[in-house]
């Protein structure tokens, strides 16, 4: 039998009771450029606009200077905007990161399982049918469409255990489902509200205020300690399964809590700014490769999704003079190569296997 190896890259070990782990230099430093870069594009990301406004006049803004119309665009429009984006691209990031290393599959993600699908069904339903309850309401909705989606996705790929296989096949019958039932409550619904519910199907940040990026921010600081304990357990996986169990791995239970971890990080995400398509897919992938490692490193993917969707809704507001684009048209735009190189590459490695 042969096994799957690593490269070995430099790398030091970190043990600090409970919890231990292996940092890697690389993956530090490229975590830290993204941290930077990531900064950077949030605030060209405040600047840009209808309204432009000059750098030094938001840091001004930050600090509570400046003339009261600039204060009310920077503190109370843009910068919660801003905000969200960066939250979102981080949930979705690492959420892909998650199920890329628990299936052991580089085009498992979010939307390809379903996820994103189970939690716009639940969304939309809540606005075609009036359901309501503002963003708290929006996020429980979300949270508990993705967790229903994600039960029905397990329980099917159930066969004396799981596979990452099983799970991506089923997954994606069940995002098909799911379309289908959004499509249909769509076709519904009232003019304005089928108008509201496609247009944050899309994936759009238009109107992200504090309300929507409170919550969002509250979930995360749960969420995000508990993927990055979770991801000192994912190594074993990448061993496959008898491996992981010959070693001591509880393979199914540390599944079934990386499946969990996903989908409350890409159902807040997606509650918060709709599906925004193709983050969750590429930006671990991304990450992977800047950082030369054997799997999604959690930090860099988290980072790498923020960093793409804050410069896509840079490019959204940006690019088209006097009309702003929906962030999920220009992450589709961009994103879809990165899914048929995917696929190329991994049809050229069957060919050559």
């Amino acid at each position: 039998m042969s096994l799957h190896t690593e490269p070995r890259i430099p790398h030091f070990r970190l043990a600090v009771p409970p919890v231990s782990g292996v940092l890697r230099p690389r993956t530090v430093a490229v975590s830290a450029v993204l941290a930077v870069l990531a900064f950077l594009v949030l605030s060209w990301d405040v600047t840009v606009g209808d309204y432009p406004i000059g750098l030094t006049d938001v840091m001004r803004a930050l600090a509570g200077a400046g003339d009261p119309g600039t204060l009310v665009v920077v503190r109370e429009l843009r910068l919660p905007r801003a905000v969200v984006a960066l939250l979102v691209g981080v949930a979705f990031g690492v959420s892909g990161a998650l199920l890329q290393t628990m299936t052991r599959n580089p085009l498992a993600s979010p939307d390809m399982i379903g996820l994103t699908q189970g939690a716009g069904t639940a969304v939309t339903a809540s606005i075609v049918l009036g359901w309501g309850g503002g963003p708290l309401g929006i996020q429980g909705v979300g949270l508990a469409g993705a967790a229903l989606t994600a039960l029905v996705v397990y329980v099917l790929a159930w066969r004396r255990g799981t596979t990452g296989y099983r799970i991506i096949l089923v997954g994606i019958g069940v995002s098909w489902i799911c379309t289908s039932a959004t499509d249909y409550l769509v076709a519904r619904g009232g003019r304005f509200q089928a108008q509201e519910a496609l247009g944050w199907l899309v994936g759009d940040l238009n109107g992200r205020d504090w309300s929507a990026a409170v919550p969002l921010a509250a979930a995360m600081t749960v969420l995000l300690p508990v993927a990055l304990l979770l991801g000192r357990l994912m190594r074993t996986l990448q061993l496959g399964d008898e491996v992981a169990t010959g070693v001591g791995t509880r393979v199914q239970s540390v599944r079934l809590a990386l499946l969990a971890a996903a989908v409350g990080l890409v159902a807040f995400g997606t509650a918060a700014a709709g599906p925004i398509a193709f983050v969750a897919l590429a930006a671990p992938q991304i990450a992977q490769r800047l950082a030369g490692a054997a799997w999604p490193p959690l930090v860099a993917s988290g980072l790498t999704g923020a960093v793409v969707v804050l410069f896509a809704d840079v490019v959204a507001r940006t690019l088209i003079a006097g009309v702003e684009l929906p962030v999920g048209v220009v992450t589709g735009v961009l994103g879809a190569p990165v899914l048929i190189w995917l696929l190329a590459r991994a049809y050229r490695a069957d060919s050559e296997g």
